[in-house]
């Protein structure tokens, strides 16, 4: 029998890797003759890719007092609990927590991927409905969520653009569902983040600069353009709701080639997190509508997005799941991102911290 190298205990000791991987690093040493051990060094063992007992998942809003449940307070206050002042996209974060880069293009073309199921082979960019506010000094972005655009207020709006600004079949517009896309045949500058990150804020800022901006710039004025007085705007004004009367332009690129990363099954109905599995050809499934059924449909580790609205009780009915899973020893290690910017870390350990009150987070 081997025994571990006191450099190799270092290791471990340093990266505070999790006992799944210790152990796969124990294993190593007592396998590493066998010809089936696909692993060729200690490195690739100690930075494997996610945490086999660990969950990620995304939950409606908790903070403003929306989780009534005293004991989940109780209990989700034990947690490291923290706030993002700087709201993230959504797939960043969650790869983040996996320890794994985000494209820093292309996010357009996946998420088409994964509305269609198919790779695009061409230029793509994202194209978000926004309502556009000019105030005093500044403009401040509105972005419309899928319920505020619905698929029958876009479709025409994008067949107008297309009829009034394709040029040459190097440019047009197309949309899925209520996502809409830019095709090019030629890269042009766009913003890397969409547009619910800036909601409410000023996007000058997030705009591209440099010289590659202008034509970002020139198409931005001519959508607005074509966009204003059309008669869906006129019936949303009516209707006390705000006109699409822009769209932010974000995540432009080619769609990348799809590659082999071991990845931990997704449950989710977004559709770029769904396009960057599918382009690590990774399990991806809807949301099967509880967390216990995401625990029953994998075996080890998983990433689950709930919906965003629609349902109140979701977010109790989640967490109170989440609990039983890590008391029974299913999961031990959780990452909640909550759609209002807190996030919380919460192990099994952290059960030990009874003198814990409730958090003012939650409040």
């Amino acid at each position: 029998m081997h025994i571990l190298p006191l450099e190799t205990l270092r290791m471990v000791r340093d990266v505070d890797v999790s006992r799944v991987n210790f152990n796969r690093c124990f294993r190593y040493y007592l396998l590493c003759e066998s010809p089936s051990y696909k692993a060729r060094n200690i490195e690739q063992l100690l930075t494997a890719p996610y945490d086999e007992s660990a969950a990620i998942v995304v939950l409606p809003a908790v903070g403003r007092g929306q989780l009534r449940d005293d004991g989940l307070r109780r209990w989700l206050s034990r947690a490291t609990l923290r706030r993002n002042e700087d709201p993230t996209e959504l797939l960043a974060d969650v790869l983040g927590c996996l320890n794994l880069p985000c494209p820093d293009q292309g996010q357009g073309a996946l998420r088409m991927w994964g509305q269609t199921g198919d790779r695009p082979t061409v230029w793509i960019a994202a194209a978000d409905p926004v309502h556009l506010e000019p105030r005093l000094d500044r403009v401040f972005l509105h972005a419309l969520s899928q319920a505020q655009a619905p698929a029958s207020d876009m479709r025409p709006l994008f067949d107008h653009l297309q009829r009034q600004l394709q040029d040459d079949a190097s440019l047009g517009f197309a949309r899925v569902g209520s996502c809409g896309y830019l095709r090019a045949n030629k890269a042009m500058a766009t913003a890397s983040v969409p547009a619910y990150v800036l909601d409410l804020k000023t996007p000058t800022e997030y705009m591209p600069s440099g010289d590659d901006a202008g034509s970002y710039r020139n198409l931005r004025s001519e959508i607005e353009m074509a966009l204003h007085d059309h008669e869906v705007n006129l019936r949303r004004e009516e209707q006390g709701q705000l006109p699409v009367n822009s769209l932010w332009l974000w995540g432009g690129g080619l769609a990348p080639e799809q590659e082999t990363v071991q990845l931990p099954p997704l449950f989710a109905n977004d559709p770029l997190l769904k396009g960057h599995w599918f382009s690590k050809t990774g399990y991806a499934g809807a949301w099967p509508g509880s967390i216990a059924d995401c625990i029953k449909n994998s075996d080890a580790g998983f990433v689950a997005v709930t919906p965003d609205a629609g349902d109140n009780d979701l977010l109790e009915r989640c967490l109170h799941e989440l609990r039983q899973a890590m008391r029974s020893g299913r999961l031990s290690r959780l990452t909640l991102i909550f759609r209002d910017s807190i996030r919380a870390d919460r192990r099994r350990l952290h059960a030990l911290r009874i003198w814990r009150r409730p958090s003012v987070v939650l409040n």
